[in-house]
């Protein structure tokens, strides 16, 4: 039996997105029709796609060396994902500061 798609709910508009494999936050974001931060053209470098992850944040895998360094260098608070970075695997509710 295959595996479900992955969805990403986003708080606090309630819109969800399922996900194809390979989307990022930042491309769930964008399918979902929802303005998110972004200066460096998803390349993980200016970390102002940050979203808080509400639920789910037990299933993602850890932070990358790169998503660690763009979030130092960016001042980005240790909480937060880079949108750009995280491509999950399983369901999600996220929510970003600015929504």
């Amino acid at each position: 039996m295959a595996a479900m798609a992955p969805r990403v709910r986003f708080l606090p508009s309630e819109r969800s997105v399922t996900l194809e494999p390979g989307d990022t936050l930042l491309d769930a974001a964008r399918k979902a029709g929802l303005p998110i931060a972004g200066a460096c053209g998803a390349e993980g470098l200016c970390g102002r796609c940050g979203l808080l992850i509400v639920r789910g944040a037990e299933t993602l895998p850890p932070e990358s060396d790169q998503e660690a360094r763009a979030k130092r260098r960016n001042r980005v608070e240790g909480e937060l994902r880079l949108a750009c970075r995280v491509v999950p695997a399983h369901d999600l509710d996220v929510t970003a500061r600015y929504w």
